[in-house]
């Protein structure tokens, strides 16, 4: 009797044993998914890379025609994930839509939006003829809208008020698209390069600016960033996305007193090299590659 006791105390050991290891298991392999936004360094231009908790990658802009989006993106993606779920263009100066050639042409992009804007640089032109040679499928944003991308994760399309579609317009800068990125209870707003006009015009509306992290519009320039926008906005951390030694004195140095008045924490590209934000929805932390 007492071997068949201590046979049944050794198994049930044994069976605790493992079920406590395959707890630690999945503790320590399958941890919490988290939002990841990651502020590539593309030089002198724009590139966002939102690595959802429900693996979707959105690639927001891709700098210039280089290639260095492609190399930003191998330190972010796993080197057998090709896929990009969805590719947005804010607007297509060179220094946005450049690198999106090379993207497509590299990654299985699943959907594109874009407001349609006519355009006729080079760069523009070669990415729209990759984008039909692959007959991705192309989305127009024509009009403010909620795009849903998980639980508790949402785009809020704040600007364009109205169609672009094959228009042409004086100044590129203010046909950016305005995206609102709400993961529970953190916020990141994604203005691409509108300037004081769209500010405003945003201003107007009433609509709730508020937003955690903020990409400074335009490169930190003089002619975006207002310190009323700033304000409304009223960010904890400010993302510059600058090239070094830029021709165009981006970032502004009264931007940056704006953001130090205003008690707002940046960073920038040509500081601090990669810049990726990480939250559950409650938290937040900043990473940056220097």
């Amino acid at each position: 009797m007492n071997f068949i006791k201590k046979r049944i105390i050794y198994v049930l050991i044994f069976f605790i044993t493992v079920s406590l290891g395959l707890a630690v298991f999945v503790y320590l392999y399958n941890p919490e998914k988290q939002l990841k936004v990651n502020f590539l360094d593309v030089g002198q231009g724009d590139s966002v890379l939102i690595q959802t908790p429900y693996d979707q990658n959105i690639l927001i802009d891709g700098g210039d025609t280089d290639s260095k989006v492609l190399r930003q993106l191998s330190k972010f993606m796993s080197f057998w994930d090709k896929e990009i779920d969805l590719m947005i263009v804010s607007h297509p100066h060179d220094d946005h839509v450049g690198g999106l050639v090379k993207v497509v042409q590299r990654y299985k992009v699943k959907k594109i939006l874009y407001t349609g804007v006519s355009h006729y640089s080079p760069a523009y032109l070669a990415w729209l003829s990759a984008v039909r040679d692959k007959n991705i499928e192309v989305v127009i944003i024509d009009r403010p809208q909620t795009i849903e991308l998980g639980e508790n994760l949402y785009f809020d399309i704040l600007y364009p008020f109205e169609s672009l579609l094959n228009q042409e317009v004086d100044n590129l800068n203010n046909s950016s698209i305005v995206i609102k990125l709400i993961y529970k209870n953190k916020k990141f707003l994604l203005a691409g390069d509108i300037e004081k006009e769209v500010e405003e015009k945003l201003l107007d509306t009433k609509i709730n600016l508020v937003a955690d992290v903020f990409k400074a519009n335009h490169h930190g320039s003089i002619t975006s960033n207002t310190e009323e926008f700033l304000e409304a906005v009223a960010p904890e951390y400010a993302i510059i996305q600058v090239g070094e030694d830029n021709d165009f004195g981006h970032p502004s140095l009264r931007v940056l007193k704006r953001f130090e008045r205003l008690g707002i924490e940046y960073y920038r590209n040509d500081l601090n090299g990669w810049m990726q934000v990480v939250s559950d929805g409650e938290d937040m932390d900043v990473v940056t590659e220097r």
